[in-house]
């Protein structure tokens, strides 16, 4: 029932998918009394899709969640366990055209797999199943160990936690499977404007886990004016920004979090 609640209030957590229906309200409203307010409701929808769209609102939103964990220091030493996040695999393509089929987020795989050959005593574990809603989707971890497999990975080697839906379940259930011992250095891969989240959700749960950030979508803070050249470009990163901050107060509000904005250094 959570997960069902989750994505339908997910949908409201989509600065584009408000836009649109917010500007859809409007025009229903333009066919009756209520003509004025819905004028101007579709004339605000217009403008925040073009704030949205082309402004540099979406870098602004999603520098700070991407500059909060840095690089992780390879001066520590070798870790004892590498957990990488799904959200890099599109798996319902993926079955469709018998490949490993990528998307954005593709270097969580590929960081894994360097780390991997870096570190080859550590163990790894996949975390990501099928978080598609209302269509079968497909589980992301089947791909998973069949991309590692071909890129050279000794079967066996990787350990999938395939059940998991949204990061809560992630960070649960890969506590069972890992089952860490005390002392034990692992680290989590995942997109560096989810970090935050992520390390809020491990911590939660009792995995103190270090961060390894991958896929910036930014240059970092040179970019927080930076306006976009189309709309397609700054809905898609106003969108995952809006959708990472919405979910990291309802992580908190919900007791899944350890914060309301984790840092490094804090537990």
């Amino acid at each position: 029932m959570y997960f069902v609640l989750s994505k339908i209030l997910g949908f409201f957590a989509i600065a584009s998918n408000l836009i649109v229906v917010l500007g859809l309200c409007g025009a229903l409203m333009a066919r009756n009394r209520l003509a004025r307010t819905g004028r101007a409701l579709m004339a605000t929808s217009l403008v925040l899709f073009a704030l949205a769209g082309l402004s540099p609102i979406g870098n602004a939103l999603i520098i700070p969640l991407e500059e909060r964990f840095p690089a992780w220091d390879r001066s520590r030493g070798a870790p004892d366990g590498i957990i990488v996040l799904g959200g890099a695999i599109t798996p319902d393509v993926s079955v469709a055209r018998n490949d490993a089929v990528l998307n954005e987020a593709a270097e969580r795989m590929l960081a894994a797999i360097e780390l991997a050959a870096r570190y080859p005593a550590a163990r790894i574990v996949f975390s990501g199943g099928d978080a598609s809603f209302g269509y079968d989707g497909g589980n992301e971890s089947e791909v998973a160990l069949s991309l590692f497999e071909r890129m050279g990975i000794k079967p066996g080697r990787v350990v999938a936690e395939d059940q998991s839906r949204n990061t809560v379940e992630n960070a649960r259930f890969t506590m069972r499977l890992a089952a860490p011992k005390r002392g034990e250095r692992w680290l989590l891969i995942t997109s560096a404007y989810h970090m935050p989240r992520a390390m809020g959700v491990f911590r939660k749960v009792g995995f103190p886990v270090e961060a390894y950030p991958v896929d910036w979508r930014t240059r970092g803070r040179k970019d927080m004016l930076r306006p976009f050249p189309t709309v397609g470009d700054g809905l898609r990163r106003t969108d995952t920004a809006l959708r990472e901050w919405v979910g990291l107060f309802v992580y908190w509000l919900t007791g899944n979090s350890s914060e309301l904005f984790p840092a490094p250094g804090t537990r």
